[in-house]
């Protein structure tokens, strides 16, 4: 319970239909040790008269997710803190308070649903197009995807919006949307100066070239952390052609610019996957591909290489494939795996 809208109409929801709800609120991060999301959660629980826990994990969150996010960029990669920590930590602990309870149900706010196909469960796509968030969640293992309850799966955003308001809880239905990574829901550049220890940022020599893709020098930039594959705006340099980022070199500091055509790929390999049915990955069925939230649904075909890489190889190209990013494969309406892009060609 994170004390928005989201969360907040799970718990009626769940409520209305019969269960006994246990609100749980983690201690990810505080900005400025601003803790008011405590107390709204709390006064939401007294007035459904439900129990409620507050849980830190600050020291895990700073340790695994904040961590990853800041190294990922010092690597010249494009991190994905979300997902990672919907499915490394979020899930997970809820899973484990839960066990400590004696509760078998966990549930949260996501806009997704859940189907069984015989003995498997997977995670499919919320009714709300604009918020179906089953992108960031297939890490999620057998263990974890048979307890879950998804309430908010059948609603969009507006009817849960109405929902909370014809109950009576009028700030839960006005509540804003949170943008962006928690933590750093603005410019990652700035947050990255808190933790000044990229080799780069660190001995002050931050500048480096942007050159042509035949490693002709256009300008300098600003040191390699503060870019991604992909970008066009923000460069701080002005051509008379559009131009993005198709390269990041930390060990030179370089990042090359090229046309968006030439940031074409064709596939890319992925690492610590998870696949939920291997052999319908493998198939001849139609697998659709994501690696961004709401857009580039592209058809693929997938193979396992001898090192234990999954290959993707695109049916159609596709453009600003990052290492780091996330990829999740799907199969009709079911969610049934995906990885860390490693490389791409």
């Amino acid at each position: 319970m994170s004390g928005g809208t989201d969360s907040s109409v799970a718990a009626m929801l769940l409520q209305e239909q019969g269960y006994e709800v246990v609100g749980v609120t983690f201690r990810f991060y505080e900005k400025d040790g601003d803790q008011s999301y405590l107390e709204e959660a709390a006064q939401l629980a007294r007035q459904l008269g439900i129990s409620h826990l507050v849980y830190d994990a600050r020291a895990s969150f700073e340790t695994h997710i904040i961590r990853y996010f800041v190294d990922e960029y010092f690597r010249g990669r494009t991190p994905v803190p979300c997902m990672f920590c919907n499915n490394t930590l979020k899930w997970p602990l809820l899973a484990k308070i839960a066990d400590e309870m004696g509760v078998f149900y966990i549930s949260t706010g996501h806009y997704v649903r859940r189907a069984q196909r015989g003995d498997t469960f997977y995670i499919t796509p919320g009714v709300d197009t604009d918020k179906d968030q089953s992108f960031f969640l297939w890490g999620l293992n057998q263990d974890i995807l048979r307890r879950v309850l998804l309430p908010m799966g059948d609603l969009t955003k507006t009817e849960a919006r109405r929902y909370a308001f014809e109950r009576g809880f009028t700030r839960v239905s006005e509540k804003k949307d949170s943008l962006g990574v928690c933590f750093c829901p603005m410019d990652y550049r700035s947050f990255l100066k808190q933790y000044p220890d990229c080799p780069v940022l660190l001995s002050g020599a931050n500048r480096g070239q942007f050159v042509d893709e035949s490693g002709t020098f256009i300008a300098w930039n600003e040191g390699y952390p503060y870019y991604t594959i992909g970008q066009r705006r923000g460069l701080g340099i002005h051509l008379n052609k559009a131009v993005f980022v198709k390269e990041i070199d930390p060990a030179t500091n370089k990042i090359t610019l090229a046309s968006l055509q030439a940031l074409e790929k064709r596939g890319f390999y992925l690492e610590a996957w998870q696949v939920v049915n291997e052999s319908l990955l493998y198939s001849e069925a139609e697998i659709i591909v994501k690696i961004r939230y709401r857009k580039q649904a592209n058809r693929c075909r997938v193979s396992l290489t001898p090192d234990g890489l999954l290959k993707v190889e695109l049916l159609e190209p596709l453009t600003a494939v990052a290492p780091g990013q996330a990829a999740a494969f799907y199969c009709g309406a079911l969610l049934i795996g995906g990885g860390i892009i490693q490389s791409s060609f």
